[in-house]
């Protein structure tokens, strides 16, 4: 008779097994009957939790302190043999589905990230979020849902993270209560603890794709539409400084890897984050990553402080993550002493929104500067800004393409080359298209000089000159 079939008809159970000769006792229903493909109840969850522990303690005091964890396959038969003989030895009877179930939670404990890993081996979910040991939410197509995966408690929840971040030479505890991190695979990770978090440990993962997304995806997606696409391809050959604009999971990250993957392989490419992300597929790429101080609060590298470096590299081209601070003013005159095609983003709601941005984050830098040059120098070095919004619809897409022009007076000039138009609702999707204003940007004389030819018609039937 299986575990769950035992406890299903009230039997005792000790430590979530049936020993022979133990008193029988009825457990309290917990409802009344329902067909046998329920969800099990606490009483069951309780006990085959507590048979979990047991075995899975019991394996980690039997297993040899020296194995190699990264030979995974090695370890994961070593862990198979040393479970069957357990159940063996203690006359542990349980079905199939019961078995191989409670061995994939042990071994998720032991190698890898407890009850994490069945969200992360799920191509649906594209974000997962753990608030506190009871409640974990996911993002399915844009759209949040409750899970019913939970961790046992605040201490679960904190071996997770700490194995999340200790291979990347990061910590997090009460001196240091948040910190990003990543997955072996990219995935990007933040993590925030009491006293901070009062509901308990707080996870937030955002899964990358397994194979990056590709400009074909996006278009499929509809995100963009192929001529934009090809519009920008032109535009990093061609060496324009790009800027990625956007809210919070808005998809700029995903769009500044697509962007990446444009650039010629014959470059060298050096990019710069805060936790390693961009999967760059050329040959010559130097990733660089940011560091936070050590527990005695020295040893910090800033993103500023590689952008610095980073000039000294001999770059064809720099790729930074993420602009969220004084590095931007390092980042701009970059753009403007000869390091063109350039690629970062940035947070804002809008192109003009983004200017205001990248000159408040120049002034973080600590320098005096009045805003005229800032101005100047942000007119002088950003040719475009590609601005990304994620729809009410939990699509995420590209609203607008905007050129950056030059000043007028003290006002930096834009004119928008392509523009997102809402045509309406579809069964809860929103219907529109990315579509050219007839604007013909200025700098399409740079992509005819790097032996580019657009199609005549692709910024609209009358471009405007």
């Amino acid at each position: 008779m299986s575990l769950l079939k035992r406890i299903k008809d009230g039997q005792t159970t000790t430590g979530g097994v049936t020993r022979p000769g133990a008193p029988a006792g009825p457990l309290k229903p917990k409802g009344p009957d329902k067909k046998i493909h329920r969800a099990p109840s606490a009483t069951q969850r309780d006990a085959f939790k507590e048979l979990k522990e047991r075995i899975q303690d019991k394996l980690v005091a039997e297993l040899d302190p020296a194995m190699d964890v990264s030979r995974t396959d090695e370890v994961r038969r070593t862990i198979q043999d040393m479970y069957d003989q357990i159940l063996t030895q203690e006359n542990i009877i349980l079905s199939r589905s019961e078995r191989e179930r409670l061995f994939e939670g042990i071994v998720a404990e032991i190698l890898g990230f407890g009850p994490l890993e069945a969200l992360l081996s799920d191509e649906s979910v594209s974000e997962i979020m753990v608030n506190g040991p009871e409640k974990v939410f996911v993002e399915r197509k844009g759209k949040l849902s409750l899970t019913t995966i939970t961790f046992e408690n605040n201490e679960h929840v904190m071996r997770v993270i700490d194995r999340i971040v200790s291979p990347l030479g990061r910590r997090v505890d009460e001196s240091s209560p948040y910190v990003d991190a990543r997955l072996p695979d990219g995935s990007r990770v933040n993590a925030i603890i009491p006293p901070l978090a009062l509901n308990g440990p707080t996870l937030t993962i955002r899964k990358f794709e397994k194979d990056p997304l590709t400009i074909d995806d996006l278009v499929r997606f509809g995100s963009m539409t192929s001529e934009t696409a090809e519009f920008m391809r032109a535009c990093v050959i061609a060496r324009l400084n790009v800027v990625v604009s956007g809210g919070t999971g808005s998809g700029k990250t995903t769009l500044l890897n697509v962007l990446s993957s444009f650039i010629p392989n014959d470059e060298r490419i050096v990019t710069v984050e805060n936790a390693a992300e961009l999967q760059l597929r050329q040959e010559h790429v130097v990733t660089l990553e940011s560091r936070p101080p050590n527990i005695e609060g020295k040893g910090e590298v800033t993103i500023r402080d590689l952008v610095i470096n980073t000039l000294r590299m001999r770059p064809d081209r720099v790729v930074v993550g993420e602009c969220r601070g004084g590095e931007t003013l390092d980042m701009l005159q970059a753009m403007n002493t000869g390091h063109d095609g350039s690629l970062t983003t940035a947070h804002a709601n809008s192109p003009r929104d983004m200017l205001s941005r990248l000159e408040t984050m120049c002034l973080m830098a600590g320098m005096d500067l009045p805003v005229r040059a800032i101005r100047e120098q942000i007119a002088s070095a950003v040719d475009l800004i590609i601005q990304q919004a994620r729809m009410r619809d939990g699509s995420r897409k590209i609203i607008s393409i905007t050129e950056v022009q030059g000043m007028e007076g003290d006002v930096i000039v834009m004119s928008d080359i392509f523009a997102f138009e809402q045509q309406g609702m579809e069964n809860g999707k929103i219907i529109g298209r990315l579509k050219p204003t007839g604007i013909r940007p200025k700098f399409y004389d740079r992509i005819e000089a790097a032996g580019i030819s657009l199609p005549p018609n692709i910024f609209g039937a009358s471009a405007r000159y």
